[in-house]
């Protein structure tokens, strides 16, 4: 009896000890793989869900912040990234002369792998190598403003600057009565807005007005104090110049401010390049005839615009034309002009 009594047990605990084997081999096995699995799974969709859900990234590069012009440009960027839910950032050197500074930019930008970059090039061929760079990387490049001599930009956003710069200087030639002398102070001559502006200048006078010649031309980057400097030099060397063309706000109202310090107001005939409140003054007191307006918060809403459908595959034209007009006091407060014009 005692004998039954411990085969019983023995056989208890043996059925005991199977249960509990199978239970902890479930558990290790078939359980355990499902809740380390589980963890993982759930970490991967997670992953992909920040991915899809992280917004695409687009650094705008443009030529500086010294001017209201690029505080507009700015706002347009802005407005273009509000409306499409995409993140930029907006950023230049300090003047439009620090070549090596915007290139410096360009490089911090291409190192945070955006999803595509919009760059105002200060120079044409410097900014190439990094430009060759983002292309072998797939980060498709959107120029605006200022072009470079690349095909690398998908496209470029900008005025027609050599037809706008001919309307200057059709508009010259009429203030002038057709004929006298004239000179150009130009931001520089380096970037596309500064050869196509002086070019276009240049070329329609000499094309269409032999009885008007042009006396000199220098680069004040568009630094007013610079562009005032070599004004009143110009002026002082050649007595009877009639005209002046300043082909950006800065270089325009430096001319203004040169013959206002000499005197010479009524007697030269200041023209002048984009907006500003100097500017704007300038042309409502007389002292400046008037200039072309570009619309720089179209250029900046295009170029962040014409990015996102670079970067979605969509078709993009090679160059987005976003338009100028001749303002002067006759047309400054007008429904066309009025919203083109930036303080």
């Amino acid at each position: 009896m005692k004998r039954n009594k411990w085969i019983s047990m023995a056989m208890l605990v043996l059925a005991s000890v199977m249960v509990l084997s199978a239970c902890g081999s479930n558990g290790g096995n078939n359980g355990g793989s499902k809740a380390e699995n589980k963890p993982a799974a759930a970490e991967t969709n997670d992953s992909k869900n920040d991915t899809g859900d992280k917004k695409l990234y687009i650094p705008v590069i443009s030529k500086g912040f010294q001017h209201q012009f690029w505080q507009a440009v700015k706002q347009g960027a802005e407005k273009a990234a509000t409306e499409l839910n995409v993140e930029i950032t907006f950023e230049g050197p300090e003047t439009e002369a620090q070549v090596d500074k915007q290139i410096e930019m360009l490089q911090a930008a291409l190192d945070k792998k955006p999803s595509a970059i919009a760059f105002a090039a200060l120079d044409s061929k410097a900014s190439i190598p990094l430009l060759e760079k983002a292309k072998a990387n797939n980060i498709p490049v959107v120029g605006f403003d200022s072009g470079v001599d690349s095909d690398i930009p998908v496209t470029t956003a900008a005025t027609n600057n050599i037809a706008a710069a001919a309307l200057a200087a059709d508009k010259m030639a009429e203030l002038i009565g057709g004929s006298g002398e004239v000179a150009l102070v130009v931001h520089d001559q380096t970037s596309r807005t500064g050869i196509d502006r002086r070019d276009g200048f240049v070329n329609q006078i000499k094309d269409k007005y032999p009885d008007i010649k042009i006396v000199d031309i220098q680069y004040g980057a568009g630094d007013q104090l610079k562009s005032t400097d070599l004004a009143k030099a110009i002026i002082q060397a050649h007595p009877d110049l009639k005209g002046f063309f300043g082909a950006n706000e800065g270089s325009a109202i430096g001319v203004v401010n040169a013959v206002g310090e000499l005197g010479k107001q009524g007697k030269i005939t200041v023209v002048g390049y984009d907006s500003g409140k100097l500017q704007m003054e300038a042309i409502k007191n007389g002292t400046m005839a008037g200039a072309i307006t570009q619309d720089p918060i179209g250029i900046g809403y295009w170029s962040v615009k014409a990015a996102v459908q670079a970067i979605n595959g969509e078709k993009v034209e090679p160059n987005i034309d976003t338009g100028f007009h001749w303002y002067d006091k006759t047309n400054i407060d007008s429904d066309e002009i009025k919203p083109l014009l930036y303080e």
